[in-house]
């Protein structure tokens, strides 16, 4: 009887392309999320999410059908569907009696839940409310956090991770000045988080660098905090390592201070200076046969 070890052995090239791609990489590919509803939502959470699908696409999975489950008791079928569609972010909106308006942000880790963080609307503006023109779509935004409560209070901090996590986009080397254009602003105060979203404008400032102005395009969300499902701190440390070859390899005697300039120390051995080679002249240069007088020779 052959046994099963449990490895996936592809059968065609388009098999083995596609495995390729699920495989690990040293550098990995932009995060996806998967948005879908619950088996009750309002118009309210169904319109929030295809506001938000808005703002991650092309990075994102819209679910049309309703998904009946409830990640804080059974996250089983969320990790089913983020194996199925390559997801490592997840934005899952219901509506209760209980908790209405409800959206639960989260991320995955080796296809296992590590951060669920559940989030209540209490005013939302969608982007179609707004008339003003948009952002290009796949538009890489500048994220701003505002409040103590994000550098503060542990739960804060890990939502600030989920949302840089969640709408940061891909990772660039170089970005164009006319490019930097949409802006997401998050404030925590008083208890609740409110979101905002800007382009901004560039205009004549009669100098080289342009005068920035903020145009609010939407969506606007007035969000409060309710339930958190967060990791331990040794399970999101180990979630954070880097693989050995990322490593940067450390240079012997060699650091920068805090302007980036680089210093070097070089370690020598004891000098004698009585044998060390000056400049030769002929001033100095010794004739045969002088002799040298003493200061005290009154010769």
């Amino acid at each position: 009887m052959p046994k099963f070890d449990g490895i996936v052995k592809p059968k065609t090239k388009r098999a083995k392309r596609f495995l390729e791609g699920r495989a690990p990489k040293l550098t990995e590919d932009v995060k996806t999320a998967m948005i879908m509803k619950g088996g009750n939502s309002s118009l309210t959470v169904t319109q929030a999410l295809k506001d938000i699908y808005a703002l991650k696409k092309p990075n994102a999975v819209l679910f049309k059908k309703k998904n009946i489950t409830r990640p804080f008791e059974d996250s089983t079928s969320l990790e089913f569907f983020s194996k199925k569609s390559d997801c490592s972010l997840f934005l899952f909106g219901s509506h209760s009696k209980k908790r209405p308006n409800n959206l639960i942000f989260g991320r995955l880790f080796d296809f296992h839940v590590l951060d669920m963080i559940e989030l209540g609307i209490e005013k939302y503006i969608s982007l179609s409310d707004i008339k003003s023109s948009k952002c290009p779509e796949g538009t890489k935004p500048m994220l701003v956090f505002a409040g103590d409560a994000f550098d503060t209070d542990n739960e804060y901090r890990r939502l600030k991770s989920l949302f840089i996590d969640f709408f940061r986009g891909p990772a660039v080397s170089a970005v164009r000045l006319a490019g930097l254009e949409h802006v997401l602003h998050f404030t925590a105060l008083e208890g609740k988080i409110y979101m905002r979203s800007y382009r901004s404008l560039l205009k004549k400032s009669g100098c080289r660098t342009p005068r920035i102005e903020l145009e609010e395009i939407g969506p606007s969300f007035d969000l409060v905090l309710r339930r958190t499902h967060l990791a331990s701190d040794d399970l999101f440390k180990f979630s954070h390592r880097r693989p050995k070859a990322l490593k940067v390899k450390k240079k012997k005697n060699i650091s920068r201070d805090a302007f980036g300039t680089k210093f070097g120390r070089v370690h020598m051995q004891k000098q004698d200076l009585s044998k060390l080679q000056t400049r030769k002249m002929k001033g100095l240069r010794k004739r045969r046969g002088e002799i040298k007088l003493s200061m005290n020779d009154t010769r």
